[in-house]
């Protein structure tokens, strides 16, 4: 079989990428390992920089109808519940920065992608074993042996991305960060404590903080990414722990987290991972998006958003210039950029965590000119007003 563009992965960043080059005319397939398009993750919060070129691609508009627009967002002592800053959401966001941020449901992204793209050319339970290429084109090998030739492969793969051992060698991949998570979804009708619940909040404390933002098209639940510090060293996935583990993480902290904490079933804990930056993006014509070669911390809430900017990016470019001309200009466009808002992500996280003293009312005062100091990662992409609801 063969392709003009083949993408690995169905993801948010492969899906988009899909959307995009199909709608500038450039035939693509996607090929996905899972078998559907299910929840991973949970929750996904997007900003304006990603829900903008959503809009641009057509899908804005029902997308929105089924995500929730934070009202704020507020940083907290986690201990006290103080706000220690706060910055304007919902319309006013909008206005500022040209398009919404929303919390939604990573099913329902997925799946409205995916709709979007239609079912002809996304192939489900597609695993892809191996890739090689030269100059001319690539091939891909999937799990059942068949292989598929087309003049560009993508690698749309996420942090264990099959295609990154092809183009930046084995031992590539992403490195633990000291770090790890719990994620959780809650009614909020079981939140009594918390205070503003449809705003996106950090709750910030020594070796930990607490993220949630309610999501979904009713306002009615409410996501959190819970952060620890440690263990010190973390082989493989996500893995079990003991009951009860989560909570102590956090205890003596306000009642509103550890409320939240407790009424939700415990996770398994997450490393969190973060990718050394490659100096090689591109082999030959094939090339990477998204986590599969700036996987980072999701202290700035960036993951999704930067793969969906590569791939307007890449896909703008394979529209317009010749497939070697591309993907040579891609990585220029792309990895100075991502390389700032993943090393700010990191040092976020250090933040985060600090213990109340002077270094925290540092932090505080810092946090109160969050959106003016960081409007450089809303605003990107923004050259006029925001699209109509």
């Amino acid at each position: 079989m063969s392709a003009q563009v083949v993408v690995v992965g169905g993801g948010i960043g492969g899906l988009t990428l899909g959307i995009a080059l199909r709608r500038a005319g450039v035939p693509v397939e996607i090929y996905e390992r899972a078998d559907e398009l299910r929840e991973v993750g949970a929750a996904v919060a997007l900003s304006a920089n990603g829900t903008r070129e959503l809009y641009r691609l057509g899908v804005g508009e029902g997308l929105d109808a089924v995500s929730t627009r934070p009202t704020e967002l507020i940083y907290r002592d986690g201990v006290t519940g103080e706000r220690a800053a706060a910055h304007p959401g919902g319309d006013s966001y909008r206005a500022r920065f040209g398009a919404p941020y929303w919390g939604i449901h990573r099913v329902d992204l997925q799946q409205g992608l995916a709709a979007a793209f239609g079912d002809e050319h996304l192939h489900l339970g597609s695993g892809v074993t191996s890739v090689t290429g030269d100059g001319a084109g690539a091939e891909i090998t999937l799990a059942d042996g068949t292989t598929v030739a087309a003049d560009v492969v993508i690698g749309a793969d996420g942090v264990h991305s099959v295609v990154r051992d092809h183009v930046a060698g084995p031992g590539s991949g992403p490195v633990y960060s000291g770090t790890s998570a719990f994620r959780g979804l809650v009614p909020v009708s079981a939140l009594p404590s918390l205070p503003d619940p449809m705003a996106i909040q950090f709750w910030m404390g020594p070796d930990a903080h607490l993220l949630h933002y309610a999501l979904g098209e009713d306002d009615d639940t409410v996501n959190f990414f819970a952060v620890l510090c440690g263990p010190r060293e973390w082989d493989g996935g996500p893995r079990a722990t003991a009951e009860g583990e989560l909570l102590e993480g956090f205890a003596g902290w306000h009642p509103a987290v550890t409320e939240m904490l407790a009424a939700a079933p415990q996770s398994p804990r997450w490393p969190l991972l973060t990718q050394p930056p490659l100096n090689r993006w591109t082999r030959g014509r094939v090339t990477l998006i998204g986590d599969a070669c700036h996987a980072m911390l999701p202290h700035h809430g960036q993951g999704a958003n930067q793969s969906i900017e590569d791939a307007a990016v890449l896909a703008g470019l394979l529209a317009t210039v010749d497939p070697d001309t591309a993907l040579a200009q891609y990585p220029r466009r792309r990895r100075a950029r991502t390389r700032a808002v993943a090393r700010s992500a990191w040092d976020t996280g250090t933040l985060l965590h600090l213990a109340a003293g002077a270094e925290a009312r540092a932090r505080d005062a810092g946090l109160a000119h969050y959106l003016d100091r960081f409007a450089w990662v809303h605003s990107h992409g923004q050259d006029g007003p925001a699209p109509a609801r």
